[in-house]
């Protein structure tokens, strides 16, 4: 019987186990994709004890704390931290076969060294044991990414973010790159017309653009994209429901602004002819720069009204959408290829049913002016665990090539996230040591390890282009 969480955990074979610890362990991080707070690198933030920098803001451990029945104040309420901390504790013996049961005890082991199981008996004492360490300055938010090895970050910022602690670690000429990434989805949304005239005002505000019409407000979007490209941004991202991808005329696109700037209220028709395009006005600028767009689709948001109105997005109401993917993502990727304006792309799924369809659809649009030009994304939000990983691989791997993937990303708002890189890469890993051991592959373990590096770390680095 093997030993839970040992230096050959998720490894099943002994070629795996060469894989992963000859060539995969030691690769530094890339995380292209990340929701850390540029703020708290940029100040070297401490955290006072285990529950701040491992409970607050990780709504997959909260879903999981109200499943098992904890009372919303030992999750997002004003509970102690060390009660919040207990309840969490209650509910992990209960998270076995969830990847919160593997996540929480790799981050244990690999960031503290502890390598007790988590459970009411150890709650204290795991406590106490963090809360110590936590003080030291080898716990602050830097030597946490030092000690994953994490070369590259990209944040999640609004075009109206003025991006001060980017700069402020810029002109530090801090040793971990900490870019920007231009996320623009509230800039083209406008179900609530009152914030989005607030959006608009601040983001007349930090271009020093005045906005009257949409000519201005281009302008003023426009200014804030080269003003990204100007601190280190090579990355956009947006995370929609489904590509929009409407027919419209450039006159209904002024009269439905002029109504929303006004305060009136747009038909969900006019809201997708809106959405579609602004998207394509951002692909095409993005193109200009040699960016790489990113589409994080099918979240079905926000779907507990109650809790969402109490509580705010992002706060674990969130689940796996059924949306109809295929024509609109031809339809836009055409639409910007037959221009010449179609940027690098990574297309990130979140319903397993549609893994064959997003692998299929990269390939329609790899032209060979870049390898792997066109990404299906990894694993994202309730599929970044063991099952959802594999399928990712075992689909790319069937209908593209898995060789010129660039690889995996925390999407994460927490700093003790980035074991996940770990857990990708030694599935990674078990794929191809089985599939040698089994007479599938060659036992060429040379060229197999150049191939697994480069997913970890390499392709990305020369996908995105970054010094």
């Amino acid at each position: 019987m093997k030993t839970f969480l040992d230096e050959h955990f998720l490894l099943n074979t002994k070629t795996a186990q060469a894989l992963y610890h000859g060539y995969a362990a030691d690769m530094p991080i890339i995380d292209y994709h990340c929701h850390l707070p540029p703020r708290q690198i940029a100040e070297n933030t401490g955290f006072e004890n285990i529950t701040q920098v491992w409970l607050n803001g990780d709504h997959y451990k909260w879903r999981a704390m109200r499943t098992n029945g904890v009372d919303e104040s030992y999750i997002t309420g004003n509970k102690p931290d060390r009660e919040k901390f207990r309840k969490w504790a209650e509910t992990v013996p209960y998270t076995m076969r969830n990847p919160l049961y593997h996540w929480t005890h790799l981050e244990l082991q690999r960031y503290f060294g502890i390598a007790e199981l988590l459970n009411p008996t150890t709650a204290d004492r795991i406590f106490d044991e963090t809360q110590e360490k936590l003080q030291s300055s080898e716990y602050h938010v830097r030597a946490l990414l030092q000690r994953m090895n994490v070369k590259i970050i990209c944040t999640t910022d609004d075009p109206t973010d003025p991006l001060d602690f980017h700069q402020q670690l810029r002109d530090e000429a801090y040793e971990i790159a900490v870019y920007p990434a231009f996320r623009p989805d509230a800039g083209m949304n406008l179900s609530d017309p009152h914030k989005f005239r607030s959006y608009v005002t601040m983001l007349e505000q930090v271009s020093g653009t005045p906005i009257s019409g949409l000519a201005d407000y281009y302008k003023a979007l426009k200014s804030r994209h080269d003003f990204f490209a100007s601190m280190g941004c090579r990355v956009s991202d947006h995370g929609l429901e489904e590509i929009y991808v409407e027919d419209y005329t450039d006159a209904e696109i002024e009269h439905i602004f002029a109504q929303a700037l006004a305060g009136k209220p747009i038909s969900g028709k006019e809201h997708r002819k809106f959405r579609s395009a602004m998207l394509l006005l951002f692909a095409q600028w993005d193109a200009e720069k040699g960016w790489v767009q990113q589409f994080h689709l099918g979240a079905l948001r926000n779907n507990n009204s109650r809790m969402s109105h109490k509580l705010g997005p992002d706060t674990g109401w969130d689940s796996i959408g059924d949306f109809a993917h295929g024509q609109a993502l031809s339809k836009f990727l055409d639409r910007l290829d037959s221009r010449d304006q179609l940027a690098k792309t990574i297309l990130y799924n979140l319903n397993p049913a549609d893994n064959e369809l997003m692998a299929t659809m990269i390939g329609n649009f790899n032209d060979g002016s870049v390898a792997g030009k066109i990404q299906f994304g990894s694993a994202w939000w309730f599929l970044d665990q063991k099952e959802g990983m594999t399928r990712q691989l075992n689909a790319l791997s069937n209908m593209g090539l898995l060789s010129r993937f660039v690889g995996m990303l925390t999407d994460s708002r927490s700093f003790l996230s980035f074991p996940r890189h770990e857990y990708f890469r030694r599935l990674l890993c078990d794929l191809f040591g089985t599939e040698i051991e089994n007479g599938e592959l060659p036992n060429d373990l040379e060229w197999i390890g150049q191939i697994i590096q480069d997913i970890c770390y390499n392709n990305a680095h020369r996908y995105f282009g970054w010094k």
